[in-house]
């Protein structure tokens, strides 16, 4: 039987509201590491991978998509149902923009021109995609794949390179494909969770058996999927980090 409507949590990490619950299910854990990962891939892809360059680059993403994207995102329609006010979100909105866009300034000592692009060109994507804005021209499957997928291991190689390259370049389409797989399962899986009022239905198999189908019949699938591949993605960085640091 699927569980009463008001019971469903708005994500298979989300945490029950109230309290510090909330703010674990604003920063989307599974999914931040995710994508904190492509950082990693892409910086691992350097000749040389500098420390300092690297926690820095990380710590940029951490505020504009763990904190400024995920905290717009609750902003516009409250998907999430967290209780976090208004008034805070806002302002972890701005703090989050404002850390990552003052350690690019702090980078371009180190790093040059060729990261004012990416300087620019980050919180426009985190501001269009998560309000919308353009028409939704950037909330799209292939929006997402971009903006979360191949734009931070571009940053990350650049970020130690100064420079693009042939393999930065493969990788971003690689993590194109894997951010466009996440968003074909994490898109049905969130209408199941949070618009849907019912599930039902069957699959008659060959033989005349019945499969009964409901929430979890549907929802296991995706999010088995999705809790993997979030795994799975985190662990090939943390391999590539270890041996380019070790």
């Amino acid at each position: 039987m699927d569980p009463p409507r008001a019971e469903r949590r708005p994500a298979f990490y989300a945490a029950r509201p109230g309290g510090w619950r909330d703010w674990w299910t604003l920063l989307h854990p599974p999914y931040t590491a995710w994508h904190l990962s492509y950082v990693v891939i892409g910086a691992s892809l350097a000749p040389h991978v500098d420390l300092t360059r690297l926690v820095a680059t990380l710590l940029a993403f951490l505020f504009a998509v763990g904190l400024a994207a995920h905290a717009l995102d609750e902003l516009h329609g409250r998907p999430l149902g967290t209780r976090i006010s208004t008034t805070t979100l806002i302002g972890v909105t701005i703090v989050g923009l404002a850390g990552a866009i003052v350690l690019g300034i702090i980078g371009l000592s180190r790093v040059g021109w060729p990261l004012i692009p990416f300087m620019v060109l980050g919180p426009l994507l985190v501001v269009a995609y998560n309000w919308e804005l353009l028409g939704g021209v950037v909330h799209t499957d292939t929006g997402f794949a971009l903006a979360w997928g191949s734009f931070p291991v571009l940053v990350g190689y650049v970020a130690q390179t100064g420079r693009l390259a042939l393999s930065p370049v493969i990788a971003a389409v690689a993590t194109f494909a894997l951010s466009a797989a996440q968003r074909r399962l994490s898109t049905p899986a969130r209408v199941i969770r949070r618009r849907a009022s019912a599930v039902e239905g069957r699959i008659t198999l060959s033989d005349g058996e019945q499969i009964q189908i409901d929430e979890r019949t549907l929802l296991a699938p995706l999010e088995t999927a999705l809790h993997a591949m979030s795994w799975g993605i985190v662990l090939i960085a943390t391999s590539l980090a270890v041996t380019r640091l070790g």
